[in-house]
């Protein structure tokens, strides 16, 4: 079966909407969560069947085990795009909102899940570090923290993000309506 009639296939239930996934990555403390929640809280609004997979919880529940080293953060990312893929199938959104510092990783789980839409939070580090809110930055700058992603381990962004925020100078609000125009665009919502 050619890739573009099992993405068609996919998801799509007599009389239900097609799954897809919204993939958040940005450097830790972007608004990657909060955004994602407010997405949430929209198209669960608009009647759609939706799940959140924050990269902190999956690393408590469905990654527990895994270091930091570059191999685990991508076998994290594989995780968490199998089960996206799982979810897409039976017609649920799935909304990540995971650091996912590797673009190959990323681009590997696009390749997986059909209806993907990635979205760049992006926000300089010296303003992520200026704001700190969860004191990461600071412990990590102290070296209280390895391989923490943008001091000493890298992130590297998305080059042709199908969405981009740049959560230090957009809302949350007007974040998530240029998401739900790329997708209303795309035809994945209504």
């Amino acid at each position: 079966m050619l890739r573009a009639e099992k993405q068609d296939e996919m998801g799509k239930h007599k009389g239900s909407r097609a799954g897809f996934t919204v993939w958040f990555t940005g450097l830790s403390g972007t608004g990657k969560t909060t955004s994602s929640r407010l997405l949430k809280e929209r198209l669960l609004a608009y009647g759609y069947r939706v799940e959140l997979l924050d990269g902190d919880i999956v690393r408590q529940r469905l990654s527990r085990g895994l270091t930091f080293s570059k191999e685990d953060r991508d076998e994290n990312i594989r995780r968490i795009g199998y089960v996206c893929e799982l979810l897409g199938r039976n017609g649920v959104v799935s909304l990540v909102a995971a650091i996912s510092p590797y673009r190959a990783a990323r681009e590997w789980v696009r390749m997986q899940i059909p209806h993907f839409v990635e979205v760049y939070m992006e926000c300089p580090l010296t303003v992520l570090i200026e704001k700190d809110v969860r004191g990461l930055y600071r412990r990590a700058l102290a070296g209280k923290i390895p391989n923490f992603t943008g001091i000493s381990d890298p992130y590297e962004p998305p080059l042709d993000p199908d969405v981009r925020i740049r959560s230090y100078q957009d809302t949350p609000t007007d974040g998530v309506d240029r998401i739900w125009e790329k997708l209303e665009k795309l035809r994945l919502v209504d």
